[in-house]
């Protein structure tokens, strides 16, 4: 079951935060939630490339490489026993709160370490196909996440689809799930909401796919959308390349002059100038196709809904349910080396669908996609409030 937090109460807060990659744009825009909120953190993390922007003190528990399971185990035992060491920051914690299993891990193993009865809260943004298998290492992986699921004290997700298709499923009796969407940080000053820019050129159309690249499917459909359309669309790709899933990327947009690709960017502070060179946002996601990838509900739709950019979206997804219900966006069936073509032809001939949905965009209320001052404050207040898992 689901339990959204109560905007009640205040208290300062102390928390250790267990993360896989200090320099993680959704790592740094959750500490960033957290301390607006009026909550100390102390990162305990992990690092896999140098950050744009660090805001809070860090115990670095060394490095990683995408990929490399292996590696990153044994960095798991290391790392527990520097965060160990770091006693007394750990001990001045409320509570620990480790992101993603692996973390969940290495944070529980530095508790032990340092003798503490701190309780750890789990944040869950990915279900890894691992632990989706049905042979014996997916039944492994299942109950060690259970085995640690019972002596969390919250569940925290990004998507109820995660809850439905994978924690009831193969839990039972484990602890509270609070929904915390991957929404802006409120507080933050966003600056102009893009009225008024969308598709006002007929025959031209800028499409976007920003945040974490690492989807082969989504870059060949975009790719292919450039070669069969030309001058007349431009691709704009923003964020990380997961270059273990697309090894030949630079190679595949090199054959493309209307391809280009911007890099890493800093949220909330690039946000404005990505969104307003944008028409529509592509939200598609098929790494992990009929699994995570349909249950996901990624950063790119709250931050395009805010500056007011349509989504596309596969139907049947989580993330394709979410723009139907707000009847924001555009969603596909499959073949969707179809239907995209089709759709971007459609949307050339005739922009005023791009600025409807820019309309119900800019008329939704802004926490649709925007995360109110306190929310995580209360999460995480009711969180240590409560009844310790037996």
């Amino acid at each position: 079951m689901l339990y959204r937090a109560n905007l009640q109460g205040t208290g300062m807060t102390k928390i250790a935060f267990f993360g896989h990659d200090a320099a993680d744009a959704a790592i740094r825009r959750r500490v960033v939630a957290l301390q607006a909120d009026g909550i100390a953190v102390t990162g305990f993390m992990m690092r896999r490339r140098a950050p744009l922007a660090q805001e809070w003190i860090n115990i670095d528990l060394g490095e990683t490489r995408d990929g490399a399971f292996v590696q990153r185990i044994r960095q798991v035992f290391r790392g527990a026993r520097i965060a160990a060491k770091a006693a007394d920051e750990l001990r001045s914690a409320d509570v620990i709160y480790a992101r993603n299993l692996d973390m969940l891990a290495c944070a529980f193993l530095a508790k032990r370490h340092a003798g503490l009865s701190t309780p750890v809260i789990y944040e869950c943004l990915d279900i890894h196909r691992l632990l989706c298998r049905k042979d014996p290492v997916g039944w492994t992986l299942r109950a060690f996440e259970g085995w640690l699921l019972k002596k969390c004290r919250a569940l925290i997700v990004s998507s109820p689809a995660f809850v439905r298709e994978h924690f009831d499923r193969y839990y039972s009796g484990g602890p509270k799930v609070f929904l915390v969407e991957n929404r802006l940080t409120g507080g933050a000053d966003y600056g102009d909401r893009g009225v008024g820019n969308k598709a006002q050129e007929a025959g031209k159309l800028r499409i976007g796919w920003v945040g974490n690249l690492r989807c082969r499917r989504s870059l060949d459909l975009l790719c292919s959308v450039a070669g069969q359309f030309g001058t007349q669309v431009e691709i704009r790709l923003h964020g990380v390349v997961a270059k273990l899933e697309i090894p030949d990327f630079d190679e595949k947009i090199s054959r493309h002059p209307n391809v280009s690709f911007h890099g890493r960017y800093r949220s909330p502070e690039d946000l404005s100038e990505i969104y307003k060179g944008l028409d529509v946002v592509w939200s598609g996601d098929f790494m992990e196709a009929g699994l995570n990838s349909v249950w996901l509900l990624p950063n790119r739709i709250y931050e395009g809904g805010y500056f007011r950019t349509p989504a596309i979206a596969p139907a049947g997804t989580e993330t394709g349910n979410w723009v139907e219900h707000r009847a924001c966006g555009f969603t596909l069936e499959e073949p969707l080396e179809k239907s995209l073509p089709t759709l971007i032809g459609d949307l050339l001939d005739d922009p005023t669908r791009i600025r409807g949905y820019s309309c119900v965009l800019g008329e939704l209320p802004e926490e649709t996609f925007v995360q109110p001052l306190g929310f995580l404050r209360q999460v995480i207040t009711q969180i240590i409030g409560a009844k310790v898992p037996s």
